[in-house]
């Protein structure tokens, strides 16, 4: 009877740490990331030559609209593993901006690969929304398109009666919120539709940037460039498709390890959609010789700027010690 009643004590013990060890993983690692955002957009934002850009605006786009998909499912993360419950007027906004944000990104991802195959095909007769100074049209275009899945899954939601949306606590999960089939048929339509389409525009383009790099003679550097660019694009959209693979590895890992389905969920969590996240971004960028060199020239101004201090600081202390 002890060795009984000590088990739920034991399971508990097991969770907590098993939620302490997740959210020392998941924060330095957000923070890391955010750190590298914040780096990349400070250098964006202090150089003219990036936002003349059309490519370099839709880039730094895509940075902000990944920052803002991690921060809202490390934030959903945070609030399930400590199983926080809420009212659904505040959930809501925050499943909507992760679903919205996560839809962007390979609708940016096509975008940007359309934005090379114009470059190369139309140098001189660029089309007016492809100019920096209109560029902003394409990315509200994106916003609103993005918003259509988790407005969809609203509008088909069946409410149900018994719950208060202003007052019930629930927990701020997907599953929760949208719980009929008819709103899972419609999620897995639509993210279907998104990735397909956008995988045959980024085929399509690289096809076409191959055919035309075999056939230039001139400028033929800038289109293999192109190409590359486009290639890479196809890679990050893999990256973001890792996060369907979940019903697989799922499956994988009750057959051959015996885990806790929360232990799966994080598993999932982790390498299919925070490291993707991660890393798409960061190749991108440090790909980008302009933007790795000014990258690299603001860490060593920091660096330089800290160590300064520190020794006006030594300096500080020692003059006020020997005086004193």
């Amino acid at each position: 009877m002890q060795n009984l009643s000590e088990l739920p004590g034991n399971a508990t013990s097991h969770r907590s740490m098993s939620g302490i060890v997740k959210v020392c993983v998941v924060i330095p690692f957000f923070c890391v990331f955010l750190y590298w955002i914040v780096l990349m957009l400070h250098v964006f934002a202090s150089h003219r030559q990036f936002l003349e850009s059309s490519r370099y605006i839709l880039f730094a786009y895509m940075l902000i609209n990944d920052t803002i998909q991690l921060f809202s499912s490390v934030l959903l993360f945070l609030l399930a593993i400590n199983k926080v419950q809420f009212a659904i007027v505040f959930c809501a906004p925050l499943l909507f901006l992760s679903v919205a944000t996560f839809q962007n990104t390979p609708l940016i991802l096509a975008t940007m690969s359309l934005e090379r195959y114009v470059s190369i095909f139309y140098p001189l007769q660029r089309p007016a929304a492809w100019h920096a100074d209109h560029i902003w049209v394409i990315i509200l275009s994106l916003w609103l398109i993005s918003c259509v899945l988790p407005l969809a899954e609203l509008c088909l939601g069946e409410p149900n009666l018994a719950v208060d949306v202003l007052s019930t606590p629930m927990l701020c999960k997907a599953v929760v919120l949208y719980p009929s089939p008819t709103q899972t048929l419609v999620r897995v339509s639509l993210n279907c539709l998104f990735f397909s389409v956008v995988a045959v525009i980024i085929f399509f383009t690289y096809l076409r940037i191959l055919v035309e790099t075999k056939k230039l003679r001139q400028g033929k550097e800038s289109a293999s460039k192109a190409m590359h660019t486009v290639l890479l694009h196809g890679f990050q959209l893999l990256l973001c498709m890792m996060a369907f693979t979940h019903p697989i590895t799922v499956s994988l890992i009750v057959l051959h390890a015996d885990w806790q389905p929360e232990d799966i969920a994080f598993f999932n969590y982790f390498c299919f959609i925070l490291i993707p996240r991660f890393l798409s971004p960061l190749i991108y960028g440090l790909r980008d010789e302009s933007l790795r060199g000014y990258m690299r020239r603001a860490v060593f101004c920091c660096l330089h700027r800290a160590t300064v201090r520190a020794s006006d600081k030594l300096q500080v202390n020692t003059s006020r010690a020997l005086t004193g």
